[in-house]
């Protein structure tokens, strides 16, 4: 499938993301998204009435973000803004690009902001009133951490997800740290001129709290869990931060793009949704559908991100496409650089387009998982 919707060529940005807890820790996610939107957006010289639909997409609730996209909009100098809210946990950045993209696509809009953030450090502290609770008390909860470490369906932790598809398939500890080590290894061979291709004007120039593994640290290191295999290195770390990705119509495409030599289309989008407990395996699928809609095969792809929460997704992912691993993940992948939910995969995909226009174009892939053993994928072209 060809959308109408287009990413016009460096109409995108991130900020470099921070593990939790580091510079972003204090900030509104949902006002420093504003902050950083209405600045790229002067940058690139878009004015603010190219928009007729917006998307925002978070995952970690702040105050007042009830109000949403209107809200961003209006902080971000695009006050005549509407559209939706939309919280799909990891997916999150997919879904809001399907979202932008649908309302193209019918004809509702000419051009969609999409933007997502997210800031899992300090997460909000819940209380559930319940009057007839003992005493009249209610239940808590804390957004960030009670979810990391219960999956309510299970109950399970996520990690517990990782470990059953590492057992069912086989994957050991040291397979999982000689990706790791491959992961890091791309990230800093790409350095800081890839990603000042596409990183928005920040509190920082560069991503914080990015680990340097050794074969030696990592050996040394016991699996998170009793009897299992998945370590602390050999998995993502929260973080915050924020992207946004603009699209538009053939026609606006135009007056919008930094090289109109570089097109960049959608061609499919895919969701899934794996064994309870086995989320893992959920990207597989969901890189299958996309590319059943786009029309294409795994060895039509010239370069593929992927979400990797886990080291263990990419071996399993790797051995059932038959995508070799050091093809995978090129410049960088939140198990390098983190996983602040939404706009992970809004980054991943920009990565993505960055990617292929560097290698003279191509088509490309991003899949990723979520919670729920769902994940979420899209399938895209970059070039004439």
């Amino acid at each position: 499938m060809d959308y109408r919707a287009e990413i016009p060529y460096g109409c995108y940005w991130s900020t470099p993301f921070a593990r939790w807890q580091g510079a972003y820790a204090n900030l509104h996610s949902v006002q420093f998204a504003a902050q950083v939107t209405q600045a790229e957006l002067k940058r690139r010289d878009i004015a603010p009435d190219t928009f007729d639909h917006g998307v925002l997409g978070f995952s970690v609730p702040q105050k007042h973000s009830f109000y949403g996209l209107p809200w961003l909009a209006g902080m971000a100098g695009l006050g005549h803004l509407a559209g939706p809210t939309v919280m799909q946990a990891c997916a999150t950045g997919v879904r809001a690009l399907l979202s932008g993209a649908q309302e193209i696509q019918h004809g509702l809009s000419h051009a969609s902001l999409t933007v997502t953030c997210d800031r899992t450090s300090n997460g909000p502290h819940l209380y559930y009133p319940n009057p007839k609770g003992p005493g009249g008390t209610g239940v808590h909860e804390d957004w960030v951490m009670d979810n990391f470490s219960c999956d309510p369906l299970g109950p399970h932790a996520m990690i517990r997800t990782a470990e059953n598809v590492a057992k069912k398939h086989g994957i050991s500890t040291a397979e999982q740290h000689d990706v790791v080590l491959m992961r890091e290894a791309q990230y800093r061979k790409a350095g800081g001129e890839f990603q000042a291709r596409f990183f928005a004007e920040a509190p920082l120039k560069a991503d914080e709290g990015i680990r340097v593994s050794t074969p030696e640290k990592l050996a040394q290191l016991k699996p998170v869990m009793e009897g299992g295999t998945v370590t602390y290195g050999a998995q993502t770390f929260p973080a915050d931060g924020n992207a946004g990705i603009v699209l538009a119509s053939p026609e606006r495409v135009k007056g919008l793009t930094k090289d109109p030599a570089i097109r960049i289309r959608l061609l499919g989008f895919g969701q899934s949704r794996a064994e309870l407990a086995y989320m893992p395996e959920a990207p597989i699928a969901a890189a299958g559908r996309a590319l059943d809609q786009a029309g294409l095969q795994m060895k039509d792809i010239k370069a593929v991100k992927t979400h990797n929460p886990f080291a263990a997704n990419d071996v399993l992912f790797s051995r059932a496409t038959g995508v070799a691993l050091e093809k995978m993940n090129n410049y960088g992948c939140s198990l390098v650089w983190g996983h602040p939910q939404a706009p992970m995969g809004t980054r991943s995909v920009i990565e993505l387009v960055e990617e292929l226009a560097a290698a003279g174009g191509g088509y490309g892939l991003f899949t990723g998982c979520a919670a729920g053993d769902s994940a979420m994928a899209v399938v895209l072209s970059v070039g004439k």
